[in-house]
Protein backbone atom coordinates (compact mmCIF):
# COMPACT_ATOMS: atom_id res chain seq x y z
CA UNK A 1 0.00 0.00 0.00
CA UNK A 2 1.01 3.29 -0.07
CA UNK A 3 1.71 6.24 3.00
CA UNK A 4 -0.39 4.76 5.56
CA UNK A 5 -0.37 8.61 6.78
CA UNK A 6 -2.90 9.51 4.17
CA UNK A 7 -6.59 9.23 4.57
CA UNK A 8 -9.37 9.55 1.42
CA UNK A 9 -12.38 11.42 1.87
CA UNK A 10 -15.22 11.12 -0.48
CA UNK A 11 -18.75 13.22 -0.22
CA UNK A 12 -20.25 15.17 -3.16
CA UNK A 13 -20.95 18.04 -0.05
CA UNK A 14 -17.85 20.37 -0.21
CA UNK A 15 -18.23 21.95 3.22
CA UNK A 16 -18.30 18.70 4.26
CA UNK A 17 -14.90 17.75 2.58
CA UNK A 18 -13.56 20.84 4.21
CA UNK A 19 -14.35 20.57 7.79
CA UNK A 20 -13.27 16.34 7.41
CA UNK A 21 -9.85 17.77 5.60
CA UNK A 22 -9.04 20.49 8.87
CA UNK A 23 -9.85 17.27 11.32
CA UNK A 24 -7.53 14.91 9.65
CA UNK A 25 -4.62 17.39 9.09
CA UNK A 26 -4.75 18.57 12.76
CA UNK A 27 -4.47 14.25 13.59
CA UNK A 28 -1.08 14.45 11.50
CA UNK A 29 -2.73 13.06 8.44
CA UNK A 30 -2.63 13.98 4.64
CA UNK A 31 -5.54 13.95 3.31
CA UNK A 32 -6.93 12.97 -0.56
CA UNK A 33 -10.94 14.29 -1.41
CA UNK A 34 -13.07 13.53 -3.86
CA UNK A 35 -16.77 14.77 -4.96
CA UNK A 36 -17.28 11.01 -6.85
CA UNK A 37 -17.65 7.50 -6.19
CA UNK A 38 -15.55 6.20 -9.19
CA UNK A 39 -12.66 8.31 -8.41
CA UNK A 40 -13.24 6.90 -4.99
CA UNK A 41 -12.52 3.64 -6.22
CA UNK A 42 -9.82 3.96 -8.30
CA UNK A 43 -7.90 5.23 -5.50
CA UNK A 44 -8.89 2.71 -2.78
CA UNK A 45 -7.96 0.32 -5.71
CA UNK A 46 -4.72 1.45 -6.09
CA UNK A 47 -4.01 2.12 -2.63
CA UNK A 48 -3.64 5.38 -2.31
CA UNK A 49 -5.24 5.75 1.29
CA UNK A 50 -5.04 3.66 4.85
CA UNK A 51 -8.17 5.06 5.40
CA UNK A 52 -11.25 6.04 3.45
CA UNK A 53 -14.46 7.99 4.53
CA UNK A 54 -17.22 7.47 2.27
CA UNK A 55 -20.91 9.49 2.24
CA UNK A 56 -23.30 7.08 0.82
CA UNK A 57 -24.94 9.47 -1.70
CA UNK A 58 -21.97 10.39 -4.29
CA UNK A 59 -22.60 11.07 -8.53
CA UNK A 60 -21.16 8.27 -10.50
CA UNK A 61 -21.46 5.62 -7.99
CA UNK A 62 -23.32 5.78 -4.46
CA UNK A 63 -20.50 4.82 -0.99
CA UNK A 64 -22.36 1.09 -1.04
CA UNK A 65 -21.80 0.62 -4.64
CA UNK A 66 -18.01 1.68 -3.80
CA UNK A 67 -17.93 -1.10 -1.03
CA UNK A 68 -19.60 -3.39 -3.42
CA UNK A 69 -17.10 -3.32 -6.47
CA UNK A 70 -13.43 -3.16 -4.25
CA UNK A 71 -11.51 -6.75 -4.58
CA UNK A 72 -10.93 -8.31 -2.33
CA UNK A 73 -6.99 -7.93 -2.07
CA UNK A 74 -8.19 -3.95 -0.59
CA UNK A 75 -7.79 -4.10 2.84
CA UNK A 76 -8.35 -0.45 3.46
CA UNK A 77 -10.73 0.17 6.40
CA UNK A 78 -13.62 2.22 5.50
CA UNK A 79 -16.09 4.47 7.33
CA UNK A 80 -19.33 4.63 5.47
CA UNK A 81 -21.34 8.24 6.63
CA UNK A 82 -24.65 9.41 5.50
CA UNK A 83 -27.28 11.80 5.98
CA UNK A 84 -30.26 9.72 5.87
CA UNK A 85 -29.71 7.03 8.50
CA UNK A 86 -31.52 3.88 8.07
CA UNK A 87 -31.45 0.16 9.65
CA UNK A 88 -30.99 -1.20 5.94
CA UNK A 89 -28.08 0.95 4.87
CA UNK A 90 -26.25 0.25 8.17
CA UNK A 91 -26.89 -3.33 7.84
CA UNK A 92 -25.85 -3.30 3.86
CA UNK A 93 -22.54 -1.10 4.89
CA UNK A 94 -21.59 -3.63 7.66
CA UNK A 95 -22.55 -6.72 5.48
CA UNK A 96 -20.42 -5.25 2.59
CA UNK A 97 -17.18 -4.69 4.71
CA UNK A 98 -17.15 -1.04 6.35
CA UNK A 99 -15.32 -0.68 9.47
CA UNK A 100 -18.09 1.50 10.97
CA UNK A 101 -20.86 3.60 10.38
CA UNK A 102 -21.67 7.38 11.10
CA UNK A 103 -24.85 9.35 10.79
CA UNK A 104 -24.83 12.89 9.82
CA UNK A 105 -23.86 15.73 12.01
CA UNK A 106 -21.49 13.58 13.43
CA UNK A 107 -19.67 14.24 16.40
CA UNK A 108 -15.97 14.38 15.93
CA UNK A 109 -14.46 13.25 19.11
CA UNK A 110 -16.51 10.04 18.36
CA UNK A 111 -15.08 9.75 14.79
CA UNK A 112 -11.73 10.37 16.48
CA UNK A 113 -12.17 7.35 18.32
CA UNK A 114 -13.34 5.03 15.33
CA UNK A 115 -10.28 6.20 13.58
CA UNK A 116 -8.08 5.02 15.88
CA UNK A 117 -9.64 2.16 16.08
CA UNK A 118 -9.65 1.31 12.57
CA UNK A 119 -5.71 3.00 12.54
CA UNK A 120 -5.15 0.02 15.50
CA UNK A 121 -7.01 -2.49 13.23
CA UNK A 122 -5.03 -1.54 10.14
CA UNK A 123 -1.54 -2.20 12.28
CA UNK A 124 -2.76 -5.45 13.33
CA UNK A 125 -3.64 -6.93 9.98
CA UNK A 126 -0.51 -5.37 8.66
CA UNK A 127 1.85 -7.46 11.42
CA UNK A 128 -0.35 -10.73 10.74
CA UNK A 129 0.59 -10.27 7.14
CA UNK A 130 3.76 -9.71 7.76
CA UNK A 131 4.02 -12.92 10.04
CA UNK A 132 2.19 -15.18 8.10
CA UNK A 133 4.75 -14.25 5.00
CA UNK A 134 7.78 -14.77 7.59
CA UNK A 135 5.78 -18.20 8.84
CA UNK A 136 5.15 -19.47 5.17
CA UNK A 137 8.53 -18.67 3.82
CA UNK A 138 9.52 -20.69 7.13
CA UNK A 139 7.56 -23.49 6.49
CA UNK A 140 8.70 -23.32 2.71
CA UNK A 141 12.18 -23.36 3.78
CA UNK A 142 11.62 -26.01 6.26
CA UNK A 143 9.50 -28.11 3.83
CA UNK A 144 11.41 -27.41 0.99
CA UNK A 145 12.99 -30.32 -1.27
CA UNK A 146 16.79 -29.50 -1.59
CA UNK A 147 18.99 -31.17 -4.59
CA UNK A 148 20.14 -30.80 -8.05
CA UNK A 149 21.66 -34.08 -8.74
CA UNK A 150 20.19 -35.85 -11.81
CA UNK A 151 18.49 -38.49 -9.46
CA UNK A 152 16.05 -35.85 -8.03
CA UNK A 153 15.36 -34.17 -11.06
CA UNK A 154 13.29 -37.10 -11.74
CA UNK A 155 11.56 -37.03 -8.64
CA UNK A 156 10.71 -33.85 -9.06
CA UNK A 157 9.41 -34.43 -12.52
CA UNK A 158 7.38 -37.26 -11.03
CA UNK A 159 5.90 -34.79 -8.54
CA UNK A 160 4.96 -32.53 -11.13
CA UNK A 161 2.95 -34.90 -13.41
CA UNK A 162 1.43 -36.22 -9.39
CA UNK A 163 0.68 -32.79 -7.90
CA UNK A 164 -1.86 -31.74 -10.28
CA UNK A 165 -4.35 -35.01 -10.38
CA UNK A 166 -5.83 -36.48 -7.07
CA UNK A 167 -4.56 -39.88 -7.96
CA UNK A 168 -3.14 -42.06 -4.97
CA UNK A 169 0.64 -41.57 -5.27
CA UNK A 170 2.79 -44.33 -3.50
CA UNK A 171 6.27 -43.33 -2.28
CA UNK A 172 9.26 -45.62 -1.87
CA UNK A 173 12.84 -46.06 -0.69
CA UNK A 174 14.65 -46.26 1.97
CA UNK A 175 14.18 -44.97 5.78
CA UNK A 176 15.90 -41.20 5.68
CA UNK A 177 15.16 -40.46 2.15
CA UNK A 178 12.29 -37.76 2.61
CA UNK A 179 9.19 -39.26 1.75
CA UNK A 180 7.16 -37.60 4.70
CA UNK A 181 8.68 -34.37 3.02
CA UNK A 182 7.97 -35.13 -0.50
CA UNK A 183 4.09 -35.63 0.02
CA UNK A 184 4.08 -32.52 1.74
CA UNK A 185 5.50 -31.32 -1.83
CA UNK A 186 3.01 -33.03 -3.45
CA UNK A 187 0.37 -31.59 -1.19
CA UNK A 188 1.51 -28.27 -1.49
CA UNK A 189 1.20 -28.39 -5.28
CA UNK A 190 -2.46 -29.73 -5.54
CA UNK A 191 -5.28 -28.67 -5.93
CA UNK A 192 -6.15 -29.16 -2.28
CA UNK A 193 -3.36 -27.33 -1.07
CA UNK A 194 -5.53 -25.08 0.76
CA UNK A 195 -6.98 -28.34 2.68
CA UNK A 196 -5.43 -30.07 5.63
CA UNK A 197 -2.51 -32.20 5.06
CA UNK A 198 -2.94 -35.13 8.11
CA UNK A 199 0.12 -38.02 8.65
CA UNK A 200 -0.14 -41.02 10.60
CA UNK A 201 2.65 -43.31 10.67
CA UNK A 202 1.28 -46.78 10.63
CA UNK A 203 4.50 -48.56 12.13
CA UNK A 204 4.39 -45.44 14.82
CA UNK A 205 0.86 -47.03 16.07
CA UNK A 206 -0.03 -49.90 18.35
CA UNK A 207 -1.92 -52.24 15.70
CA UNK A 208 -4.48 -52.52 18.14
CA UNK A 209 -5.18 -48.57 18.15
CA UNK A 210 -4.72 -48.06 14.11
CA UNK A 211 -7.73 -48.44 13.43
CA UNK A 212 -9.30 -46.04 15.70
CA UNK A 213 -6.56 -43.37 14.62
CA UNK A 214 -7.69 -44.08 11.19
CA UNK A 215 -11.27 -43.96 11.52
CA UNK A 216 -11.95 -42.89 14.71
CA UNK A 217 -14.55 -44.37 16.98
CA UNK A 218 -18.28 -44.02 18.66
CA UNK A 219 -18.55 -43.00 22.18
CA UNK A 220 -18.91 -46.60 24.48
CA UNK A 221 -17.05 -48.62 21.43
CA UNK A 222 -14.75 -49.94 23.84
CA UNK A 223 -13.78 -49.62 27.37
CA UNK A 224 -11.87 -46.01 27.35
CA UNK A 225 -13.87 -44.58 24.64
CA UNK A 226 -15.53 -41.81 26.69
CA UNK A 227 -16.03 -39.68 23.80
CA UNK A 228 -16.70 -39.65 20.18
CA UNK A 229 -12.85 -39.29 18.42
CA UNK A 230 -12.46 -38.49 14.46
CA UNK A 231 -10.00 -40.46 12.84
CA UNK A 232 -7.31 -39.32 10.24
CA UNK A 233 -9.59 -39.45 7.57
CA UNK A 234 -12.37 -37.35 8.56
CA UNK A 235 -9.20 -34.94 9.70
CA UNK A 236 -8.11 -34.97 6.38
CA UNK A 237 -11.68 -34.53 4.52
CA UNK A 238 -10.88 -32.36 1.09
CA UNK A 239 -7.05 -32.91 1.44
CA UNK A 240 -4.28 -35.19 1.69
CA UNK A 241 -3.46 -38.22 4.38
CA UNK A 242 -0.29 -39.30 4.40
CA UNK A 243 0.17 -43.04 5.33
CA UNK A 244 3.47 -43.60 5.85
CA UNK A 245 5.08 -47.09 6.46
CA UNK A 246 1.90 -48.32 5.21
CA UNK A 247 3.45 -52.29 4.39
CA UNK A 248 3.43 -51.98 7.81
CA UNK A 249 -0.70 -52.58 8.41
CA UNK A 250 -2.56 -55.85 9.28
CA UNK A 251 -4.57 -57.75 6.85
CA UNK A 252 -7.82 -56.69 8.34
CA UNK A 253 -6.79 -52.89 8.43
CA UNK A 254 -5.90 -53.54 4.78
CA UNK A 255 -9.65 -54.50 3.58
CA UNK A 256 -10.60 -51.66 5.56
CA UNK A 257 -8.43 -49.13 4.19
CA UNK A 258 -9.32 -50.80 0.42
CA UNK A 259 -13.18 -49.53 0.94
CA UNK A 260 -12.00 -46.30 1.72
CA UNK A 261 -10.03 -46.13 -1.03
CA UNK A 262 -13.09 -47.51 -3.66
CA UNK A 263 -16.13 -45.82 -2.06
CA UNK A 264 -15.07 -43.01 0.09
CA UNK A 265 -16.44 -44.14 2.96
CA UNK A 266 -16.07 -46.07 5.78
CA UNK A 267 -17.46 -46.61 9.14
CA UNK A 268 -15.84 -45.26 12.87
CA UNK A 269 -15.20 -47.98 15.24
CA UNK A 270 -18.41 -48.50 17.23
CA UNK A 271 -20.40 -46.67 14.63
CA UNK A 272 -23.86 -47.80 12.10
CA UNK A 273 -23.72 -44.89 9.51
CA UNK A 274 -20.85 -44.95 7.26
CA UNK A 275 -19.11 -41.46 6.90
CA UNK A 276 -18.25 -40.10 3.89
CA UNK A 277 -15.09 -38.30 2.88
CA UNK A 278 -12.88 -36.87 -0.04
CA UNK A 279 -9.25 -37.77 0.85
CA UNK A 280 -6.64 -38.16 -1.59
CA UNK A 281 -4.28 -40.82 -0.13
CA UNK A 282 0.02 -40.86 -0.69
CA UNK A 283 1.38 -43.66 1.32
CA UNK A 284 4.72 -44.44 2.04
CA UNK A 285 6.64 -47.83 2.87
CA UNK A 286 10.45 -48.99 2.80
CA UNK A 287 9.63 -52.54 2.26
CA UNK A 288 9.41 -54.57 -1.69
CA UNK A 289 5.77 -54.09 -1.79
CA UNK A 290 5.74 -56.35 -4.55
CA UNK A 291 7.34 -59.21 -2.67
CA UNK A 292 5.10 -58.24 0.39
CA UNK A 293 2.29 -58.80 -2.45
CA UNK A 294 3.43 -62.03 -3.75
CA UNK A 295 4.24 -63.43 0.11
CA UNK A 296 0.12 -62.35 0.37
CA UNK A 297 1.67 -60.18 3.52
CA UNK A 298 0.06 -57.17 1.60
CA UNK A 299 -3.26 -57.35 -0.35
CA UNK A 300 -2.98 -56.93 -4.35
CA UNK A 301 -6.43 -54.88 -4.87
CA UNK A 302 -5.03 -52.32 -2.35
CA UNK A 303 -1.53 -52.46 -3.61
CA UNK A 304 -2.89 -51.66 -6.97
CA UNK A 305 -5.75 -48.86 -5.56
CA UNK A 306 -2.72 -47.18 -3.75
CA UNK A 307 0.02 -47.70 -6.80
CA UNK A 308 -1.13 -45.18 -9.22
CA UNK A 309 1.53 -43.51 -9.87
CA UNK A 310 5.11 -44.69 -7.91
CA UNK A 311 7.77 -42.27 -6.91
CA UNK A 312 11.02 -43.64 -5.80
CA UNK A 313 13.25 -41.33 -3.76
CA UNK A 314 17.18 -42.12 -4.57
CA UNK A 315 19.09 -42.44 -1.11
CA UNK A 316 21.67 -39.85 0.00
CA UNK A 317 24.27 -41.60 -1.45
CA UNK A 318 22.97 -41.50 -5.42
CA UNK A 319 22.66 -37.86 -4.73
CA UNK A 320 25.66 -36.67 -6.77
CA UNK A 321 26.65 -32.88 -5.44
CA UNK A 322 23.56 -32.87 -3.17
CA UNK A 323 24.69 -33.28 0.08
CA UNK A 324 26.64 -29.63 -0.06
CA UNK A 325 23.54 -28.45 -0.42
CA UNK A 326 21.83 -29.88 1.85
CA UNK A 327 24.93 -28.86 4.63
CA UNK A 328 24.34 -25.69 3.54
CA UNK A 329 20.81 -25.40 3.89
CA UNK A 330 20.93 -27.22 7.32
CA UNK A 331 23.48 -24.79 8.80
CA UNK A 332 21.73 -21.90 7.74
CA UNK A 333 18.24 -23.51 9.07
CA UNK A 334 19.14 -24.91 12.53
CA UNK A 335 21.35 -22.17 14.31
CA UNK A 336 17.64 -20.21 14.81
CA UNK A 337 15.80 -23.45 15.43
CA UNK A 338 18.56 -24.68 18.34
CA UNK A 339 19.23 -20.96 19.92
CA UNK A 340 22.72 -21.26 19.14
CA UNK A 341 25.39 -19.13 17.64
CA UNK A 342 26.09 -19.95 13.46
CA UNK A 343 28.70 -22.00 12.69
CA UNK A 344 30.56 -22.95 9.10
CA UNK A 345 31.92 -26.44 8.14
CA UNK A 346 36.03 -26.82 6.92
CA UNK A 347 36.64 -27.84 3.97
CA UNK A 348 37.72 -31.16 5.37
CA UNK A 349 34.52 -31.27 7.32
CA UNK A 350 32.58 -31.00 4.11
CA UNK A 351 34.47 -33.38 2.22
CA UNK A 352 34.06 -36.16 5.05
CA UNK A 353 30.00 -35.29 4.80
CA UNK A 354 30.26 -35.74 0.83
CA UNK A 355 32.01 -39.55 1.16
CA UNK A 356 30.15 -40.43 4.59
CA UNK A 357 27.90 -43.93 3.19
CA UNK A 358 25.10 -42.38 4.83
CA UNK A 359 22.89 -45.47 5.67
CA UNK A 360 20.55 -43.19 7.63
CA UNK A 361 20.19 -40.68 4.51
CA UNK A 362 19.07 -37.38 5.14
CA UNK A 363 17.37 -38.20 8.67
CA UNK A 364 21.57 -38.56 9.74
CA UNK A 365 22.93 -36.03 7.48
CA UNK A 366 20.54 -33.72 10.15
CA UNK A 367 20.97 -34.81 13.26
CA UNK A 368 25.35 -35.41 12.49
CA UNK A 369 24.86 -31.54 11.70
CA UNK A 370 22.67 -30.58 14.63
CA UNK A 371 24.90 -32.56 17.31
CA UNK A 372 27.97 -30.62 15.61
CA UNK A 373 26.20 -27.37 15.67
CA UNK A 374 25.78 -27.89 19.63
CA UNK A 375 28.68 -29.33 20.97
CA UNK A 376 31.56 -28.19 18.54
CA UNK A 377 33.90 -24.96 20.67
CA UNK A 378 34.47 -23.52 17.86
CA UNK A 379 32.70 -21.00 15.33
CA UNK A 380 34.06 -24.23 12.67
CA UNK A 381 33.08 -27.59 12.71
CA UNK A 382 35.81 -29.93 12.19
CA UNK A 383 36.11 -33.14 10.54
CA UNK A 384 36.47 -34.34 13.87
CA UNK A 385 33.51 -32.37 15.67
CA UNK A 386 31.12 -34.42 12.72
CA UNK A 387 32.14 -37.60 14.43
CA UNK A 388 31.29 -40.27 11.42
CA UNK A 389 30.98 -43.43 12.23
CA UNK A 390 30.50 -44.40 8.79
CA UNK A 391 33.15 -42.35 7.18
CA UNK A 392 34.64 -43.44 3.54
CA UNK A 393 37.67 -41.59 4.53
CA UNK A 394 39.86 -41.26 1.37
CA UNK A 395 43.50 -43.20 1.48
CA UNK A 396 46.13 -41.35 1.28
CA UNK A 397 48.07 -41.77 -2.23
CA UNK A 398 52.10 -43.20 -2.30
CA UNK A 399 53.24 -40.03 -2.62
CA UNK A 400 51.69 -38.17 0.38
CA UNK A 401 52.51 -41.35 2.65
CA UNK A 402 55.90 -40.95 1.59
CA UNK A 403 55.68 -37.07 1.67
CA UNK A 404 54.81 -37.27 5.64
CA UNK A 405 57.06 -39.72 6.38
CA UNK A 406 59.94 -37.67 5.04
CA UNK A 407 58.90 -34.71 6.95
CA UNK A 408 60.69 -35.19 10.15
CA UNK A 409 63.63 -36.15 8.26
CA UNK A 410 64.01 -33.29 6.03
CA UNK A 411 63.23 -31.00 8.79
CA UNK A 412 66.40 -32.24 10.54
CA UNK A 413 68.71 -33.12 7.52
CA UNK A 414 71.36 -30.09 7.07
CA UNK A 415 73.42 -29.43 4.02
CA UNK A 416 76.31 -31.96 5.02
CA UNK A 417 73.85 -34.64 5.42
CA UNK A 418 71.86 -34.36 2.30
CA UNK A 419 73.97 -36.77 0.59
CA UNK A 420 72.66 -39.71 2.89
CA UNK A 421 69.01 -38.57 2.43
CA UNK A 422 68.29 -41.98 -0.10
CA UNK A 423 69.40 -44.19 2.79
CA UNK A 424 67.54 -42.43 5.19
CA UNK A 425 64.77 -42.58 3.80
CA UNK A 426 64.57 -45.74 2.48
CA UNK A 427 63.15 -47.11 6.12
CA UNK A 428 60.19 -44.75 5.64
CA UNK A 429 59.34 -46.14 2.24
CA UNK A 430 59.59 -49.34 2.51
CA UNK A 431 56.87 -49.82 4.68
CA UNK A 432 54.59 -47.44 2.80
CA UNK A 433 54.97 -49.24 -0.72
CA UNK A 434 54.72 -53.07 0.24
CA UNK A 435 51.50 -51.87 2.22
CA UNK A 436 50.47 -50.34 -1.07
CA UNK A 437 51.17 -53.23 -3.45
CA UNK A 438 49.87 -55.89 -0.89
CA UNK A 439 46.88 -53.65 -1.05
CA UNK A 440 46.85 -53.72 -4.57
CA UNK A 441 46.58 -57.59 -5.18
CA UNK A 442 44.53 -57.70 -1.98
CA UNK A 443 47.19 -59.71 -0.08
CA UNK A 444 47.85 -62.32 -2.41
CA UNK A 445 52.42 -62.45 -1.29
CA UNK A 446 53.25 -64.50 -4.37
CA UNK A 447 52.40 -61.90 -6.45
CA UNK A 448 53.61 -58.75 -4.13
CA UNK A 449 57.20 -60.34 -4.20
CA UNK A 450 56.80 -60.60 -7.66
CA UNK A 451 55.82 -56.80 -8.31
CA UNK A 452 58.05 -55.88 -5.48
CA UNK A 453 61.06 -57.78 -7.55
CA UNK A 454 62.14 -59.80 -4.52
CA UNK A 455 61.87 -63.43 -3.64
CA UNK A 456 58.91 -64.35 -1.26
CA UNK A 457 60.86 -64.94 1.70
CA UNK A 458 62.65 -61.53 2.06
CA UNK A 459 58.94 -60.22 1.44
CA UNK A 460 57.40 -62.31 4.77
CA UNK A 461 61.04 -60.91 6.85
CA UNK A 462 59.91 -57.38 5.54
CA UNK A 463 56.54 -57.84 6.90
CA UNK A 464 57.51 -59.05 10.25
CA UNK A 465 60.37 -56.44 10.10
CA UNK A 466 57.86 -53.54 9.40
CA UNK A 467 55.08 -55.07 11.81
CA UNK A 468 52.47 -55.37 8.65
CA UNK A 469 49.44 -56.48 9.68
CA UNK A 470 48.31 -58.61 7.13
CA UNK A 471 44.92 -59.32 9.10
CA UNK A 472 44.16 -55.13 7.71
CA UNK A 473 44.94 -56.03 4.23
CA UNK A 474 41.64 -55.64 2.49
CA UNK A 475 41.22 -59.33 0.61
CA UNK A 476 44.06 -60.80 2.52
CA UNK A 477 42.89 -64.55 3.62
Amino acid sequence: MANKETVLIADDDESIRWVLERFFTDLGYEVVQTGNGREASSALEAGEAALAILDINMPGRDGLQVLKSLPGAVTTPVIIMTAESSMTNTIEAMKLGAFDYVSKPFDLSELEIIVARAKEKRELQTRLTDLNKKLREREEGENSFIGKSKAMEQVFKAVGRAAPTNVAVLLTGESGTGKELLSRTIHSHSSRSEGPFIAVNSAAVPKELLESELFGHEKGAFTGATELKLGKFELADKGTLFLDEVGDMSLDLQARLLRVTQDGEFYRVGGKAPVKVDVRIVAATNIDMRRAVSEKKFREDLYHRLNGLTIKLPPLRDRDGDIALLADHFMHRFPEELKCDPKSLSPEALRALETNAWSGNVRELENVLRRALLLSPGTVITQEDLELPNSRKKQPSLEEIITERLRPVIERADHKQQHDLYDLCMPYMEGPLIRLVLEKVRGNQVQAAEVLGINRNTLRKKITTLDIDMKKIKGAQ
